[in-house]
């Protein structure tokens, strides 16, 4: 009997357990067990909730690793500042690219690719001064950046 008794208290206690984890108010074994798949569900959602919001953060992360950039006009151009913290090879080729077929022509330029990826352009429209804006070079530039940085997870 003596048995019998502690493998009763011992079920019990574990019930106890299993209700206090759960948040369950229930008092039958039923209803404890219930309330406890219930929980686990909760939490399994909740998991799967804070995946998905890592990999959206994982995701903005390498999106802000990609260089920054800014266009300002001036009066017959633009000044463009392209900057990255880590060496980014072959985006000066891209970037270049982007300008000649806008038909920006560069003036002058200062360029570092050492540690780090710098670019401040001065540029000038060929004499077509409308037809493009600050807004439309820096697009440009971005797709240029977008495309250099598919380029180089392909290879």
């Amino acid at each position: 009997m003596d048995s019998k008794e502690h493998k009763k208290a011992t079920l019990f206690q574990k019930l106890e357990q299993l209700r206090s984890a759960s948040n369950s108010t229930a008092m039958n074994t039923a209803s404890i067990v219930v309330d406890a798949t219930r929980y686990i569900e909760e939490l399994k959602e909740r998991v799967g909730k804070l995946n998905q919001d890592v990999a959206t953060l994982q995701n903005s992360n390498e999106e802000n690793s990609l260089p920054a950039v800014k266009v300002e006009s001036l009066e017959k151009g633009f000044l463009i500042n392209v900057f990255s913290e880590k060496n980014c090879p072959g985006l000066l080729v891209s970037i270049l690219e982007a300008f000649e077929e806008l038909g920006l022509e560069v003036l002058d330029a200062r360029v570092s690719c050492s540690d780090n990826f710098r670019l401040e352009a001065v540029s000038e429209n060929d004499g077509q001064a409308d037809s493009i804006d600050a807004q439309v070079v820096k697009q440009a530039v971005l797709q240029a950046i977008r495309n250099w940085s598919v380029s180089n997870e392909q290879d």
